[in-house]
């Protein structure tokens, strides 16, 4: 008995939907696409930051900045001792790449200065984020952290002179009984030689401040220990950054003598010359 013949209509349906699934649409265009909003770019990676190696720390400051920063060092009459002096201790790091530091401890017959130098290179992680981005979070944190007083106000009643005395009214610098003025180490006054103004009243030119004038974004911090019968220690630091790399730079004196205070301006000036030549062997 013969099969009775048969058209494949199901078959010939089922290549029909196929071919309307994925053929052209009806005016001849492009296939539809099936995941609806895909334009089929790749997004773009964030760029990679601008330095891909750092400077070796211990080589970055030169024997005339260190005799600056650190006199003892020209104190010292043994010559092997000093060579070490100028070496500096590195610090331990894995990857001198990303990040490495160096520092510096030298008594002297006033004083005992302490130098430390960081660089780190900041690499992203994240595809959206670029280096430069990163970096810049980072440093921003350093900065909130450091918490900055807001600028002081410049006009008559303030003095235009590092040394002047922000905090006393104008005619009564030399007043031993004048308003405490303000201090990074949140200290109140404190007698001081005739003519000369107290260390806790900063002027304003001396108040922990950003910098405007180096590298990308910077920051100078200026603090004085507590006031004691004892010496006080004075550590200023100044951290910057440019493009992918943050430097941070501290410096610290404490002078041997009871009662001592190392001076604003003179270290302040010191940290800052350092932090130009710095920035000046990153782009170089």
């Amino acid at each position: 008995m013969q099969r009775k013949a048969y058209v494949p209509g199901a078959a010939v349906l089922l290549a029909a939907l196929l071919a309307g699934c994925t053929g052209a649409s009806d005016d001849g265009g492009s296939p539809i696409d099936s995941k609806g909003g895909d334009t089929g770019t790749t997004a773009v990676a964030a760029q990679p930051g601008k330095y891909r190696t750092l400077p070796e720390a211990c080589g970055a400051v030169d024997h005339d900045t260190l005799d600056a920063l650190l006199p003892g060092i020209g104190q010292l009459t043994d010559a092997a001792q000093q060579e070490q002096a100028y070496e500096g201790e590195a610090a331990l790091t894995y990857d001198t790449d990303r990040r490495d530091g160096c520092s510096w401890k030298v008594e002297s017959a006033s004083a005992t200065d302490h130098l430390s130098v960081d660089f780190e290179r900041v690499v992203s992680y994240d595809n959206t984020v670029s280096d430069d981005n990163k970096a810049e979070e980072l440093y921003s944190t350093q900065e909130t952290a450091a918490d900055l007083p807001e600028p002081a106000a410049t006009g008559s009643d303030a003095s235009s002179s590092p040394g002047g005395d922000a905090g006393t009214p104008s005619g009564d610098a030399g007043s031993s009984d004048g308003g405490e003025g303000n201090d990074s180490g949140g200290s109140g006054s404190e007698p001081t030689p005739s003519g000369s103004a107290s260390p806790t009243q900063t002027s304003a030119a001396l108040q922990p401040r950003v910098l405007d004038d180096l590298a990308d974004q910077a920051f100078l911090n200026d603090k004085l220990s507590a006031g004691s019968s004892t010496a006080r220690q004075r550590t200023v630091t100044v951290v910057f950054r440019t493009s992918n790399v943050i430097v941070t730079i501290e410096y610290a004196e404490q002078p041997t003598a009871s009662g001592g205070v190392p001076d604003s301006e003179e270290m302040q000036d010191r940290a800052r010359k350092l932090a130009d030549v710095l920035a000046g062997k990153l782009d170089g």
